[in-house]
């Protein structure tokens, strides 16, 4: 409690399970770039309570930041970079709050019902803001009326990987592999943007696989690497650390180009499924009716956030790219997005549940 407030600071702890989680799989560069991000969370958070305490200004109650995944994942990651800047910028603090469902729609709507007053911002995705459109006939909230775009955060591609014991060495011979068995190999199912992007792939590819769902990448992560599937695709920067250590095995990414963090593996189009590309982007969102002056606020403030050296040094050593802009950017994204992966969702036959 502050002294003759009678209000009292809200400080979010440091989860150590998840650093934990980071630090197992890292060495050298990527321990220093992890260890600079922790130092400038901490330091952010110091800042915040010290001034805080200096205006006598303490809020009432956190902000929450609703995330579509278990901590670990991609949105985890966006959201627990930009929470510190947020509650500078806010003068509150802003504490995760992460729910873990299938495609993330219990996080989305929970995020479309909160009220407008600022006490609640979400981070959203290509899956929950775009793909889960063509996946299901009817979805609890709306990706477009029911939320006011603050910007875009970071963007990262999806890679083929497997148990290091899976037989096939290359994506060849992974869709030979396929062919041979029909059905007989399990994907692990990693929210939206890992459903549409395997039902694609197994279109474009004339293959069939046998799709295993997980809520989140975390799980999915676990499934390949213990050998409860023998394949998944999931984010680059999180499988990094288990490719080279050995306890993944990788066949291609997903996007345009090679990956900086895995430049000797070759994208899935180069190594004969031309055509086939799927990044996944982060943003942040708040719910409709916030105000305008409230949104713009909290936009400049995450771009203030990746002018941080130490922020772009980390997000950029994960293999990530920083795609932040403005809300009316973002409103084009989804504009621009929504109908492409419908069509390509009709074009690979997924039937909306």
């Amino acid at each position: 409690m502050a002294a003759g407030s009678g209000r009292q600071l809200f400080v979010q702890p440091l989860d150590y399970a998840l650093i934990a989680r980071f630090i197992a799989p890292l060495q050298g560069d990527e321990m220093n770039l992890l260890a600079c991000w922790l130092a400038v969370v901490a330091a952010t958070a110091v800042g915040n309570v010290m001034a805080a305490q200096t205006s006598g200004d303490l809020p009432t109650r956190a902000v929450r930041l609703l995330v579509p995944s278990p901590p670990g994942g991609p949105s985890d990651f966006a959201g627990r970079l930009i929470a510190p800047g947020l509650g500078e910028a806010l003068g509150q603090n802003v504490v995760i709050d992460a729910r873990q469902s299938v495609n993330g729609i219990l996080s989305m709507e929970t995020a479309a019902r909160a009220s407008p007053d600022g006490s609640t911002l979400s981070i959203g995705n290509v899956g929950t803001h775009v793909m889960n459109v063509g996946l299901y006939k009817k979805l609890p909230y709306d990706p477009v009326r029911d939320f006011v775009p603050v910007g875009r955060i970071i963007s990262a591609g999806t890679a083929l990987v497997s148990h290091p014991k899976f037989m096939p060495n290359s994506f060849r011979e992974f869709i030979a592999a396929a062919k041979k068995d029909p059905g007989k190999i399990n994907i692990a199912i990693a929210g939206a943007n890992g459903h549409v992007g395997t039902e694609v792939l197994k279109s474009m590819a004339g293959i069939n696989l046998n799709n295993v769902p997980y809520k989140g990448s975390s799980p999915s992560e676990l499934a390949v690497m213990s050998g409860e599937v023998e394949v998944s695709l999931l984010s680059i920067p999180i499988i990094t650390p288990y490719v080279k250590a050995g306890r993944m095995k990788v066949y291609g990414v997903t996007t345009a180009k090679r990956s900086p963090l895995l430049p000797d593996v070759p994208t899935i189009a180069e190594s004969g499924l031309e055509g086939y590309e799927f990044g996944n982007w982060h943003a942040l969102f708040a719910p409709k009716g916030t105000p305008d002056k409230r949104v713009r606020l909290l936009n400049r403030a995450m771009v203030r956030i990746f002018e941080k050296p130490e922020i772009r040094d980390l997000v950029l050593a994960r293999g990530s790219e920083i795609v932040t802009g403005s809300p009316e950017e973002l409103a084009e994204t989804l504009k621009r997005d929504i109908p492409k992966y419908k069509k390509l969702m009709v074009e690979a036959g997924i039937v909306p549940q």
